[in-house]
């Protein structure tokens, strides 16, 4: 069974008709019939009961079309109280309306070749019904109601699965065709139903213990429509009557002759009073069509200009509805470019020499590191150092306790969750206890204690780390662009769009893998860092003084010896740009080309893709920013650069946590995504493998598979959105 139930449209040609037909009955001089057969209808329209109110239409025909209920909404039977023929054959009617006693004019009911089930008991006040044809429906049975239609000629009840009568319709005296299965009935006997209609009323008559008469002998009051006191049975009967003496039969013959008389007075009279009546009614008549008319011309421009207003109500969504999909489709090829990008940019970086040379450098500098001299010893900035590693050790801590508490609550029981909170607040105690402290004591502590100066150098070596801040940088990335991905999904279902293209289903997959796989570069890089750890502990063994602070301070100002090479000679408004806007990363690059502000000015943004700066949008901002600084140095010379003048390496400064995508934002791109189970609280959490991005924290931990795939959740990664 559908979810929605839709209404049959009807054809350009039925609705022409049915257009044909309501004018045709309005207009002056129509007959008392409205013929709206044939028009595909799933219900009678509201100016059809209008229209029969008004004009007082006696004949209504709505055969042949797709009704499945007589009445609409906010539409009453009363409407039609004047309708003397109603024909509904061939329709899908499944009920009649249960008030439909209130058509006390209605002399014909056909619903032939309909979905029936049963008939309304208010059916027994239409005194007036002559003919009711039930034929080809799905009844089982009569309601005794029937027994109260005095005025009933003709019955069809064939076609459907009755197999009893109703013992009252003994009571209906003017029945004179009666139409069933004989071969289907059990009351009356198949023999009795085979005879005829007399012998059916003569069955019913004497098991209700009435006596049988001919039809004809109560037709006569019922074609007079005068149903006072003749309509009724005598309860003599004419056998009584004809038994009587001659005299009191000729006495009734006589005030038979006298009442005629009086009645053809009464008939004179009243046609008098009606030729008198039909003028007025003329007058009356002529001016109730002009007022239809002006009615009519009023509804037809209201009407004119509702259609014109929908139809620009229609003509607006449509518009808005295209424009929404055209700007949904160029932030999926935005999107799109962006991932194809990244992708080609993990695979050159993969396939690149660079990164070996890179990892060798590091491996002399560490080397270097092992060994220190007594003019570094004597050039310890103890104070400096000390407080530096202060602050880098609360922020490790920090971060490590964060992960511990969302690290305890994911995998461990009641039990050994509470265990581990107790242990966490005995160490955020301690941590609060080091802030309140006074820092000369802190820095005191910091220089008498190894262990602490060896976490922070850890600390430091981690954050320092090339290859480990690329990766982290990496996974940001793609934490951001699984994240766009996720609201674009939500966006395009919200717009009736469920068939998603297979390319981003494609992409959303090799994101999800490319982010495993960081992730494990990054803890094997870890492990690597915490081996040459190691090595220098096993160094550090020889109880040297001040060890550790030495190296932290050697960590801090050093930068590998390639890049203090290349860097020799660069502008230092060069250096501070992509300083500036967070493409450091490419120092060794220009300095490799040798490339200064005067020869950027004569370069493209493709001249800058075959250097190695592969983000378009950073392409045009290095260009941009460059000629602002030239146009600068010509209005105040003063601001230009000597020739000749080196830049002096420095130690440099802590690269961001979090890079910015150079690439244009996309149009659909929010400041938050909020869960799509509790609908409150911002989305933090990555299903692998699927990749989507669509819970909280505290709605992920009961869920075994994706919201929106449905699919098994591999692992769970949690988002920390820097500030």
């Amino acid at each position: 069974m559908p979810l929605f139930f839709r209404k049959r449209k009807p054809s350009e040609e039925a609705r022409k008709r049915l257009e044909y037909q309501m004018c045709l009955a309005k207009e002056a001089g129509a007959d008392d019939i409205l013929d709206i057969s044939k028009c595909e209808l799933s219900e009678i329209p509201f100016g059809a009961f209008a229209t029969c109110k008004v004009l007082q239409k006696k004949v209504l025909i709505v055969h042949t079309n797709h009704l499945t209920s007589l009445l609409p909404k906010s539409c009453s039977l009363l409407s039609l109280a004047t309708i003397k023929v109603l024909d509904l054959h061939d329709n899908q009617l499944t009920a009649l309306p249960d008030d439909l006693g209130q058509l006390t004019a209605l002399q014909v009911l056909n619903v032939e070749r309909n979905q029936l089930m049963q008939l309304p008991r208010s059916i027994g006040n239409l005194t007036q019904l002559q003919t009711l044809n039930v034929k080809d429906n799905k009844l089982k049975e009569l309601p005794d109601t029937l027994g109260e239609l005095r005025s009933l000629r003709t019955l069809n009840i064939s076609g459907n699965e009755i197999q009893r009568l109703p013992q009252m319709l003994a009571h209906v005296r003017t029945l004179e065709m009666l139409s069933l299965d004989a071969s289907a009935m059990v009351y009356p006997p198949r023999e009795v139903c085979g005879a005829g209609t007399a012998a059916i009323l003569q069955f019913l008559c004497k098991e209700s213990g009435l006596e049988y008469y001919p039809p004809s002998q109560y037709l006569l009051p019922v074609l007079e429509q005068d149903g006072t006191e003749n309509s009724r049975d005598s309860p003599d009967g004419p056998t009584d009557r004809f038994s009587r003496e001659e005299l009191e039969w000729q006495n009734r013959f006589s005030d038979y002759e006298k009442r005629k008389e009086q009645k053809m007075l009464e008939k004179l009279e009243f046609e008098r009073r009606l030729e008198l009546g039909q003028r007025e009614h003329a007058q009356l008549l002529q001016q109730s069509s002009s007022q239809k008319d002006e009615i009519l011309q009023t509804v037809k421009e209201e009407q004119s200009r509702l259609e014109q207003g929908l139809s620009e109500r229609q003509r607006h969504l449509d518009a808005e509805r295209q424009r929404l999909q055209e700007q949904l489709k160029q932030t999926e090829q935005n999107i799109s470019s962006r991932i194809q990008k990244l992708l080609q940019e993990n695979q050159r970086q993969k396939k690149s020499s660079e990164i070996l040379k890179s990892l060798e450098n590091e491996r002399i500098r560490m080397e270097q590191l092992m060994s220190i001299t007594q003019e570094e010893t004597e050039n310890l900035r103890r104070r400096e150092v000390a407080s530096a590693m202060q602050q880098m050790l609360t922020e490790s801590c920090k971060n490590r306790l964060i992960q511990m508490a969302y690290e305890s609550q994911r995998q461990n029981l009641v039990q050994q969750a509470c265990s581990s909170m107790a242990e966490m607040d005995e160490r955020f105690q301690q941590i609060l206890s080091w802030q309140q402290m006074d820092q000369n004591k802190a820095i005191s502590q910091i220089l008498q204690e190894s262990a602490m100066q060896k976490a922070a150098f850890e600390a430091l070596q981690v954050k320092k780390d090339l290859m480990h801040r690329q990766i982290r940088s990496q996974i940001k990335l793609i934490e951001t662009e699984l994240l766009q991905l996720t609201q674009l999904e939500l966006k395009r279902k919200s717009l009736d769009t469920e068939t998603l293209q297979e390319m981003i289903s494609e992409q959303r997959w090799a994101l999800s893998s490319l982010l495993q796989q960081l992730l494990k570069e990054k803890q094997q890089r870890e492990e690597e860092l915490r081996e040459i750890l190691t090595e220098l502990e096993a160094k550090s063994e020889t109880r040297q003084e001040n060890y550790w602070l030495i190296q932290y301070q050697r960590l801090l100002n050093q930068k590998p010896l390639s890049l203090k090479l290349q860097e020799d000679g660069m502008e230092r408004q060069l250096v501070a740009l992509l300083e500036e806007l967070s493409a450091e990363h490419y120092l060794p690059i220009f300095a490799h080309h040798r490339l200064s502000l005067d020869l950027l000015s004569q370069m493209s943004p493709g001249d800058l893709a075959k250097v190695g700066v592969s983000e378009a949008g950073l392409q045009h901002e290095i260009l941009r920013r460059v000629q602002e600084l030239l146009d600068a140095a010509r209005i105040q010379p003063e601001l230009k650069p000597p020739t000749g003048e080196v830049l002096t390496p420095t130690a440099p400064q802590e690269p961001p946590e979090s890079v910015r995508p150079s690439a244009p934002p996309a149009e659909l791109e929010v400041q938050a995504s909020e869960c799509v189970v509790c609908l409150e609280r911002e989305a933090q959490m990555i299903f692998l493998n699927c990749g989507h991005v669509c819970c909280c924290q505290q709605c992920c931990q009961p869920l075994r598979t994706c919201p929106l795939c449905r699919q098994d959740i591999a692992q769970r990664l949690r988002i920390y959105h820097s500030s």
